[in-house]
């Protein structure tokens, strides 16, 4: 059972630190990216983010059971409607966000965001992924980084096909790729930590 739960269009409750958004399959790809997800769960934490992701299992439940196991905070972002049809929350989930529809839950995790983490997955996935690519060549350059080898071909052929590309007024200057825990680590130490808004 959660520990909290907000309904509606509420906001996560004030917290201290850093929030990463984590975009990834309930479907490893492998044994290997769902061992990355949890070492990057475990990474984030220990860098002082807390984490959100979509509660269910797969790479999300790998990246939550990291954060967890560094004492992180996990909220899970869903939809009113769906969450009966999709299931119980992972055990690791401590607060919940219930949301209407697919474009305040897709605001939501955007615009709390200081760090997007994506990984393989299925459409819904994707469909977080391209949102998140479109935010931050538009809205507000949060970094955005692709970990394990799924992501990176999905990202090699989103810039040879010219569904991403840089132009003078749309840096790509957000992204970074991981496709290891160390790579991952390193790309936290140099990003700007401030909190949204903050300090």
């Amino acid at each position: 059972m959660n520990a909290l739960h907000l309904a509606g269009p509420a906001v996560i409750p004030p917290c201290e630190g850093l929030t990463a958004a984590f975009f990834g399959g309930v479907v490893p790809v492998s044994a290997e990216e769902e061992i990355l997800a949890e070492e990057i769960g475990r990474c984030l934490a220990q860098a002082g983010y807390q984490l959100l992701h979509g509660g269910y299992n797969g790479l999300m439940e790998a990246a939550a059971r990291g954060a967890a196991s560094q004492g992180a905070t996990v909220i899970a972002v869903t939809l009113t409607g769906k969450h009966d049809e999709w299931g119980a929350f992972n055990r690791h989930t401590a607060m919940s966000v219930h949301l209407p529809d697919l474009g305040a839950r897709l605001n939501h995790y955007l615009e709390h965001a200081d760090l997007i983490v994506a990984m393989g997955g299925g459409v819904g996935t994707l469909h977080e992924l391209t949102a998140a690519l479109y935010y931050a060549t538009t809205v507000r350059p949060v970094p955005v980084c692709l970990a394990g080898p799924t992501a990176h071909r999905l990202l090699a052929f989103l810039l040879e096909e010219k569904w991403l590309f840089e132009t003078p007024t749309r840096s790509l200057g957000f992204l970074r790729t991981a496709g290891t825990a160390e790579e991952f680590r390193a790309h936290l130490t140099t990003l700007d930590t401030s909190p949204i808004g903050g300090a």
